[in-house]
């Protein structure tokens, strides 16, 4: 327990956890050096089509935030801040007056297809992973930037500034704007090195730079709740923490680790899999294998590989439920397991399993192209998705052993991801270490930690994760023998 803690004192946090296609928020309670949480409120996100353009819904995510905080004040549980987490990348439109610009765009608009290699004609590839250590992928910042000034009726030509997504929604309770690191750190134009954008990209792209914001580190207090949102909801004034707004770095935050010596999956529709480091690995070899840098809690650095995750079961089930077939999870780890010699496997990462209008058929294809068993069943394909994943986790943890001054000994897996017993087992199997699931709401919990961290509670991430791993129950799967 923190030596700051105070025993005999209860204190709520409320999170607001957003995802591709679902948000959540989330009650934590930390009391006598125990955290609990429990889910207050859940609500739809997905990507809105207009007119060929894809956007998040910034104001119907709101409305959603207002839903919940006054499901959560009507039950008298007294809330001490609220910390607001998504995924990274996109960002949001501010004008001269403070307004919004219209919808943010969606990392999955694929309006960038084809901007990287025309940046690069300014900025040379490897000279751009060396100034930031930013994983080069079409949707990073920097290339949606790019792509909407050169779009005439873009809202980045009025734009004052930009708020990436949890910035913009914390602007929109408090009326206050921050630029919070660990998901400005996604963007492809942060220094790792002094954490702080480097402004010449922009500027060699012709681009004004004075749109990035100054930088603030996680905890830092954006501002307090509106009086009018209050007044509406029934909440009191209480501050907004911008917490690790990038959801990946709030999800490590919550890891039950005892030591450094692990690395982590944060398994959702993407898998994250990467290790904690105290300081950038930014080389030639890092470039080459494209592994990003991104921004931590308390000084460290999240060196890790986005790989394409449940997204191609997610996409799958779709396709299935259009053509009647509907399965629960339960269901979908049983067929999988009735299938787990079924022999063929994909690159999750190939570019044509990012946004197929069929994902089913599409996976079907690309094993008939590469001359391999194609699925006859649904269950087939299940175990062909988690079959492909545990794969590439074989090539990823290879590859971060390379880079890490320690013996990677463990796999902490967090996220939806960490409930799937099946794939949890294949992988230990794979890996050949022990691998530890828990906690599945990693992200929200990581949240609402450091705005525990904020309140003074906690010490630092360390204590952070004693606290976690003596509060929340994991499971851990030991390699079969073969």
């Amino acid at each position: 327990m923190s030596q700051n803690q105070n025993t005999n004192s209860v204190h709520h946090f409320l999170a607001f956890d957003l995802g591709a296609t679902s948000g959540r928020a989330i009650i934590g309670t930390l009391s006598d050096g125990k955290l609990t949480s429990e889910e207050a409120y859940r609500f739809p996100n997905g990507v809105k089509e207009i007119d060929g353009k894809y956007y998040w819904d910034v104001f119907a995510l709101f409305d959603h935030f207002i839903a919940a905080m006054k499901k959560v004040a009507a039950s008298g549980i007294k809330i001490d801040s609220i910390g607001i987490d998504t995924w990274g990348v996109d960002f949001g439109c501010i004008g001269e007056d403070g307004s919004i610009l219209g919808l943010p765009r969606a990392y999955r608009d694929p309006y960038t297809e084809g901007v990287p290699e025309k940046v690069f004609a300014v900025l040379p590839k490897e000279e751009l992973y060396q100034a930031t250590g930013t994983q080069i992928m079409n949707f990073n910042t920097i290339f949606q930037i790019y792509a909407q000034f050169q779009e005439p009726d873009s809202p980045i030509h009025q734009a004052k500034e930009i708020l990436f997504m949890p910035d913009l929604l914390s602007y929109m309770l408090t009326g206050e704007k921050v630029c919070e690191y660990t998901d400005a750190s996604t963007s492809g134009l942060i220094n790792p090195r002094n954490r702080d954008f480097d402004r010449s990209l922009l500027d060699r792209l012709g681009i004004k730079s004075s749109i990035l914001r100054e930088i603030v580190q996680p905890g830092t207090k954006v501002g307090m709740l509106k009086p009018e949102i209050c007044a509406e909801t029934g909440m009191e004034s209480i501050p907004v923490i911008a917490v690790a707004g990038h959801d990946t770095a709030s999800a490590i935050a919550s890891i039950p680790a005892a030591d450094e010596k692990f690395a982590y999956l944060s398994s959702g529709t993407w898998s994250l899999m990467g290790i904690e480091s105290r300081t950038p690995i930014v080389n030639k070899e890092s470039y080459e294998l494209n592994i990003t840098n991104e921004g931590g809690i308390d000084g460290t650095t999240r060196f890790l590989k986005n790989i394409t995750g449940m997204w191609l079961l997610e996409q799958s089930r779709k396709t299935w439920e259009k053509e009647g077939r509907t399965y629960n999870y339960a269901q979908i780890e049983a067929m999988g397991l009735a299938a787990v010699d079924f022999p063929s496997t994909i690159d999750p990462d190939d570019p044509r399993f990012s946004a197929p209008k069929d994902m089913d058929a599409e996976i079907k294809a690309a094993l008939a192209e590469s001359g391999q068993q194609v699925p006859k069943t649904d269950g087939e394909m299940v175990s062909c998705i988690y079959h492909s994943l545990t794969k590439k986790y074989i090539d990823v943890i290879a590859m971060l052993q390379r880079f890490a001054d320690f013996k990677i000994e463990k796999l902490h897996v967090i996220g939806g991801g960490s409930s799937n017993k099946l794939v949890s087992q294949l992988t230990a199997n794979a890996l050949q270490i022990p691998v530890i699931c828990g906690p599945v709401e990693g992200t929200s919990i990581g949240n609402i930690m450091i705005q525990a961290k904020t309140a003074g509670l906690v010490k630092d991430l360390w204590d952070m994760r004693r606290i976690i791993a003596n509060s929340i129950e994991t499971k851990t799967y030991y390699p079969e023998s073969k």
